[in-house]
């Protein structure tokens, strides 16, 4: 892909995510916005479907490092830094980090065509816009490293590579 044309994704996917972030989400438990997440505070609360067809829960991480990788099947750095995230996984699961995609408002079968085009090695949520929410996502990749007590430590925006990841996860463990 030439210099102009991968501007141009860039600008393109930039302006599309701004507009599918501009409404609001209202919590349907207590009728207020849901929580934000903010570096420094516990993670916002989830619950989300995953391509296996299982559930998946902030409350079941709990204890254990947590990478959340934003992304979608059309994002090309998402695309080019798959293997990496999986890598990481590999490399630091004995030391208990879970690494989660987060695919953001896309089908299942998107997603799980994703996980299988990059053999990735972690589960991935469908996320229909609450996760997305959470973390003010509004362009991707998004990288968040949450430590074992539930606390976001650092949100990073945009394509990392394997050194940066692997520097997020260690400050995490």
């Amino acid at each position: 892909m030439d210099e102009t044309m991968k501007k141009f994704t860039v600008i393109f996917t930039a302006l599309v995510l701004a507009a599918c972030s501009s409404g609001t989400h209202t919590n349907t438990q207590t009728g207020s916005a849901p929580a934000r997440a903010k570096v420094g505070a516990q993670a916002p609360a989830f619950d989300e479907a995953t391509v296996e067809g299982t559930t998946l829960s902030m409350a079941q991480l709990r204890g254990k490092p947590v990478y959340l990788n934003f992304f979608a099947t059309w994002c090309p750095p998402c695309n080019e830094e798959a293997p990496d995230v999986s890598a990481v996984q590999q490399q630091f699961k004995g030391d208990g980090l879970q690494v989660v995609g987060v695919d953001i408002l896309e089908d299942k079968s998107k997603a799980q065509k994703f996980v299988d085009q990059h053999r990735l090695s972690y589960p991935a949520v469908v996320d229909s816009g609450t996760l997305r929410d959470a973390y003010n996502i509004n362009g991707m990749p998004v990288h968040v490293f949450i430590d074992r007590t539930g606390v976001v430590r650092k949100i990073e925006i945009g394509e990392l590579s394997k050194a940066e990841m692997i520097a997020d996860v260690k400050a995490i463990l």
